[in-house]
Parts: structure tokens; sequence; C-alpha cells
């Protein structure tokens, strides 16, 4: 009987195809824009993973996300310091400042000024040069993956020259990256790039600029408040929850250990802006698209096939073996649909997603995509059942 509602499934060629179709079109667009929703999500908090030596994040109590520009006093840094359990506390700056190209160009970026001591809060790979190499003059490091993109240079300048006549906008221009030994000016001051790092990409995908913590303050206009993070780190044995209440209750700043800063920050974009509710759109459009052509063919497919159905019930085949054949069918459906969806979602992925499009695919995504294809193939199997049930022999037999 297995075998028997395999043969009617795949005899029928044209509703077979259209309920895979359907099926794979669902799941491929779930979990596609899952995963770039997740992604999108992931590069929110991409520097609080890169920057993992400390325990504990600090900063003001009116800060909603990584990004958000709520400058400290650098008097606070003092203050999280003499508190009991701290082992070191470092400032970090962190903010987008615009930089001049040698070509003239001009584009935002993203610096970072990490302590001149420790070089605490620096990027997690070195591919060019040493983290060491920002105690010179004027050092800066730069991403790996602006270098060839935002930060890229006419081919003809070489490092250290400057172009005075460069048009911008003119797209033959063949360009190289930007190299250990290029300067360019952060606030009408000389920087020089002594090292490639590779970063995890961000959500706004600016450049990204490390340098130490006092030139980042001479890059950025003049304020009263500069240190725009704390970075604490707790003595052995020290629990860094109570850690982070002893500084709250001491400085009156908020004090997160990284998980719960990394929460607080995808908090906001999840809470405070369109984002999910663009993806949950999209996503729920593969549902319905899933629920209109696999589920209509599928209960169309079962209709087509009922006078197969009446014919073994007269021959003596009980209602619980017919509905198992439906099952059955159902099922290999919704099998073979999400293996391809998923498959291609996979593909996509590996070939097509990269720093200019975020995707990460995490197990829940897969679970989640099974869940709804299961729920479009039952649903339509169990209105498919219903008539089945509801089949009088006698009609296969009318003329």
């Amino acid at each position: 009987m297995k075998w028997f509602a395999l043969k009617m499934l795949f005899g029928d060629v044209a509703k077979f195809y259209g309920i895979l179709l359907g099926l794979t079109f669902a799941s491929l667009l779930i979990s596609q824009q899952s995963s770039i929703f997740v992604g999108l999500m992931s590069r929110t908090v991409g520097f609080v993973r890169d920057t993992g030596q400390a325990d504990l994040w600090i900063f003001d109590r009116d800060k909603l996300f990584v990004d958000d520009q709520k400058p400290l006093r650098d008097t606070e840094v003092d203050r999280v310091r003499s508190v009991s359990g701290v082992a070191w506390a470092v400032p970090l700056f962190k903010g987008l400042l615009s930089a001049k190209l040698p070509s003239g160009e001009r584009e935002t970026c993203d610096v970072i000024g990490i302590d001149d001591a420790t070089l605490i809060g620096g990027p997690p790979t070195m591919i060019e040069g040493r983290i060491e190499d920002l105690r010179r003059p004027e050092a800066i490091v730069i991403d790996e993956t602006s270098r060839a993109g935002k930060l890229a240079l006419p081919a003809e300048l070489a490092p250290g020259d400057v172009l005075f006549d460069f048009d911008p906008n003119d797209r033959s221009v063949v360009r190289r990256p930007m190299q250990v030994g290029d300067v360019l000016e952060l606030n009408e001051r000389r920087a020089v790039v002594v090292g490639i790092a590779r970063t995890t990409p961000t959500f706004q995908n600016q450049p990204v600029i490390y340098t130490t913590y006092s030139r980042a303050k001479q890059f950025a206009p003049a304020n009263r408040r500069t240190a725009s993070l704390v970075l604490v780190k707790a003595l052995d044995g020290v629990d860094p929850s109570e850690l982070a209440r002893r500084i709250e209750a001491d400085t009156g700043l908020l004090a997160m250990t990284p998980d719960e800063f990394s929460w607080r920050t995808l908090d906001y974009w999840v809470s405070q802006t369109g984002i999910p509710i663009n993806f949950g759109i999209a996503i729920m459009l593969g549902f319905l698209v899933g629920v209109a052509i696999a589920g209509q063919m599928f209960y169309n497919f079962t209709l087509d096939n009922l006078k197969y159905f009446g014919a073994m019930k007269a021959m003596g085949a009980s209602t619980q073996r017919l509905l198992g054949m439906v099952a059955l069918q159902a099922s290999v459906a919704a099998f073979l649909g999400l293996g391809i969806g998923l498959g291609m979602t996979s593909l996509f992925g590996l070939n097509v997603a990269g720093d200019r499009l975020a995707f990460r695919m995490v197990w829940q995504i897969p679970v989640i995509t099974a869940v709804a294809v299961v729920i479009i193939c039952v649903g339509s199997a169990v209105l498919s059942m219903i008539r089945v049930v509801r089949l009088d022999p006698s009609e296969v037999f009318k003329t």
C-alpha cells in the first residue's frame, strides 16, 4: 500500500511538481530571510564579540546600544578603578569621524581608540603589522574589508602620495587596496596606516580604524566627555555580576557583562526599529505562499485520487490504512520540499552572502522552517483526510 501511495504521488507529475515547488519556495523564503535577519542582528554586536578581553562594559545609563553616543568624562575611569575587585579598567573611544583619503575622497569611519599603555580593546586578528605599532607617531590600523572597498585608492597613487586633480566620480579608474604606509587625514590631522586587521562586519558597515585613546581624542572634535566606554577586568575569584552591582552602586554608571550588553544592543534594534517587521512580513509571505500553492495542490491531488481510495476501501482497505497513505504522501512531499529549500538557502549563503550581505544560519532556523513546512503539509493532509474518511465506496462505481 505504501508503494502504491508513492506511485500515486509521483505519477501525477504536474501536481507533484506543483506541491514540491510550493514547499521549496516556502522553505527557501522562510530560511533565507530568517538567516539574513539573524546575520544582520549579529552584526550589531560584532564589536562586542571582537573585544573579548573585558569581563564588564561600563557606560552611561542612557546608552541604549553599543554605537549610541553617550560619552563619559575621563575621570569616570579612575572612579571605576577605585572599586574593590577591579583588576584593571581602561577607557575606550568609539565614534564616527570623517576621513580624507589621499585621493581627496571622504569616508565616514568608525574610529576606535584603545588604551595607550596596554592596547586592550584592539582588533582580534592582525593581518599585517603588529598591534604594538600603534604606539608609533600618527599610527592607525584599518580593517581588512574596507582596505579594498571604501578605502581603496587609485592604482597610480604610491604610498604616501597625494592626488589633487582626482575625480572620485570617474568609475574607469583602476583602484588598489590601501596598504601599510598610506596616509590619510582625520579631523585635518595626519594618520599613517601601520597595520591591517581582520574584524567582524558591523551593522553600519563603515571602515574601522584603530588607534590609541589619546590620539583618538586628538582626531575627534574637542569635547569635555570623550570616553565612550570603560572596559573592566575582575580580579581572580571575583564574580563579574557581583562586581557589576558594586560598580553601579559606587559610580552611578551601568555595568554589564559582554552577553548582557549584546542583548541590550539587540533589544534596541529589535524593539526600536522596523527591521523585525520587514523581515517578519517576508517570512509570513513565504508561509502563505506555501499554504496557497502546496496546500491547495495537495488537496486537489487527493480529490483527483478519491476514486482510487474509494476502490481500495471497497476492496476492504481500512480507513486507518488509507489515512496512512495520505500521511505518507504528505510526509514525502514535505521532506523533499524542505530539503531542497534548505539546500538552496545554504548554497546562497556560501556563494552570495559576504561582507555586503549579512547571512547567518543558526540551528534554530532549519527547525523553524521544518515546523512551518509540517504545518502546511499537516493542514492540507487533514483537509484531504476528511474527504477520505467521509468517502462512500459506492460512489466509485456510479456511472
